[in-house]
C-alpha cells in the first residue's frame, strides 16, 4: 500500500486538491490460451499486481496525466484528445474518447498512477490502465456504466489508440474479478461463472522468462489467419461450425487431409484447449488440484507442439516444474514466444521451488529468472486511502 499512498500524496501536492483513489489489478490465465478469437473459453483471475489512481476533476478545461513510474507528465485539452506520439498516454487518452463517443462530455480531470504489475510479464498492466480509468471517469462523472460496457471501452480504446488487436479477457478480469475466485468466460455469448480457487492449499508462482521473441506479433495474426481458414474448411462439411467453438474433435480429425497438417494442427489444439477449460473448472469444484494441474501440463504441451507458440525458454521452465516437488500444474501464459510461465504450487513448498527454478534456468540457459507470488483479488474498486499521508 505504499505506492498507493505516495501516488495520493504525490496527487494533493502537485493539485492541491482532493482525489478519488481507485486500485485497478493485473489479471494471470489459468487455462484456456488462444480460445479468446476463437470464440471459446478462458479462465482468468485478478491478481494483487495492481495500477492506483488518484482522479479528481480540476474546474477547468485541461487534462493533465502524471505517469508516477515513470516520472513524466503528459497534459491536453478535452477536445483535443486524439492518439499521441507518448505511447504510456495513448491508453488513457483512449478511454477518455470513448466516453467522449457515446456523448459524454468529460470535464478537465487530474491523474496521477503508477504500479506494481510487472512490464512485460503478460498481466495485462496496459488493461488494467484502461479500466482503472474507465471506472474512476465513471465514478466521478457520476455516468453509471455497467461493468461490462466499461470492459467494452477499455478494450475500444486499446484497439484504436494503442493499436492492439486485443481480446475481451483482460479487460473482463480486471473488472470482474473476485477475491478467492476464478471466472469462466465464454468469449461468444459473454457469460460467466465463478470458481472458487483456494489459494490456501495452493500458490500461484509466475515465472517469467525475461525473453519476448520477436515472432509474438506476427505469429499471432497467423495463428487468427489459421484458425479462419480451419472453419472455413469445416463450414463446408458442417454448416452449423460458425467458430472452432462449435467445432468437435471428431470433425476436425475427419477433416485432417483437407485442412492440411498445420491447419489441422490449430484448429485440433483449439477444440481440445476448449475441452480442457471445461474439464478444469469441474476439478476446482471437485477440489482436486492434482487433476487441475494436469489439464494445465496438456495444455502446455498442446501450445508447443500443435500451436507451435511456445519457445525454448519456455519449454525449459516447464519441463523443470515438472520435477519440482510440491507443483500440482505448469504452463506457458499468453501470447507465446517469451513471458511467464503461470505455475500452481502447494504453499509450504512456494520457497523451494523459487530456488529450484532459478537453478535451472541458470543452469540450462545460463539466464537469471525472475519470479512473482500472486494473490486472487477483487476486480477494480475504489481504494480506501487514509485522508493525510
Amino acid at each position: 500500500m505504499l505506492l498507493a499512498q505516495a501516488i495520493a500524496t504525490a496527487f494533493r501536492q502537485r493539485f492541491q486538491h482532493e482525489p478519488l483513489l481507485v486500485r485497478a489489478p493485473g489479471r494471470v490465465n489459468l487455462i484456456g490460451e488462444h480460445t479468446d478469437y476463437n470464440g471459446g473459453f478462458v479462465l482468468p483471475a485478478a491478481v494483487d499486481k495492481e495500477i492506483y489512481f488518484a482522479v479528481g476533476l480540476n474546474q477547468t478545461d485541461t487534462i493533465q496525466l502524471v505517469a508516477h513510474d515513470l516520472d513524466k507528465t503528459f497534459s491536453v485539452a478535452t477536445n483535443g484528445v486524439q492518439r499521441s506520439k507518448t505511447l504510456w498516454a495513448n491508453y488513457l487518452l483512449g478511454v477518455v474518447a470513448q466516453f467522449q463517443k457515446r456523448g459524454i462530455q468529460v470535464p478537465g480531470f487530474d491523474c496521477v498512477f503508477g504500479g506494481t504489475i510487472p512490464m512485460g510479464a503478460g498481466m495485462s498492466s496496459s488493461a488494467a490502465v484502461e479500466c482503472g480509468l474507465a471506472f474512476a471517469l465513471d465514478q466521478l462523472l457520476e455516468t453509471q456504466l455497467d461493468r461490462m460496457t466499461l470492459a467494452h471501452m477499455a478494450q475500444k480504446a486499446e484497439h484504436e489508440f494503442a493499436g492492439v488487436q486485443s481480446g475481451l479477457m483482460d479487460q473482463f478480469a480486471s473488472l470482474f474479478g473476485q477475491a478467492g475466485q476464478v471466472v469462466r468466460l465464454d468469449c461468444r455469448s459473454l457469460a460467466y461463472e465463478y470458481f472458487p480457487f483456494d489459494t490456501s492449499a495452493c500458490h500461484i508462482v509466475l515465472c517469467n522468462s525475461g525473453v519476448k521473441h520477436s515472432l509474438a506479433s506476427s505469429e499471432y495474426n497467423t495463428r487468427r489467419q489459421e484458425c479462419e481458414r480451419g472453419v472455413t474448411i469445416l463450414q463446408q462439411h458442417y454448416p452449423a461450425v460458425q467458430s472452432l467453438r462449435d467445432a468437435t474433435r471428431e470433425q476436425v480429425q475427419a477433416l485432417r487431409e483437407e485442412l492440411g497438417e498445420v491447419v489441422y494442427r490449430r484448429c485440433l489444439y483449439v477444440v481440445e484447449e476448449n475441452l480442457r477449460v471445461e474439464a478444469a473448472c469441474h476439478h476446482l469444484l471437485a477440489g482436486n488440484l492434482q487433476a487441475f494441474g494436469q489439464e494445465m501440463y496438456a495444455s502446455h504441451a498442446g501450445l508447443r507442439d500443435q500451436y507451435e507458440v511456445s519457445c525454448r525458454e519456455l519449454d525449459v521452465l516447464v519441463a523443470a516444474a515438472q520435477t519440482a516437488p510440491g507443483v500440482f500444474g505448469a504452463r506457458m501464459m499468453g501470447g507465446g514466444f517469451g513471458g511467464c510461465t503461470i505455475n500452481l504450487i502447494s504453499p509450504e513448498q512456494v520457497d523451494s521451488f523459487i530456488a529450484h527454478q532459478k537453478a535451472a534456468y541458470q543452469q540450462q540457459l545460463g539466464l537469471p529468472l525472475e519470479t512473482y507470488s500472486a494473490t486472487i483479488v477483487a476486480g477494480v474498486g475504489l481504494w480506501a486511502g487514509p485522508a493525510e499521508v
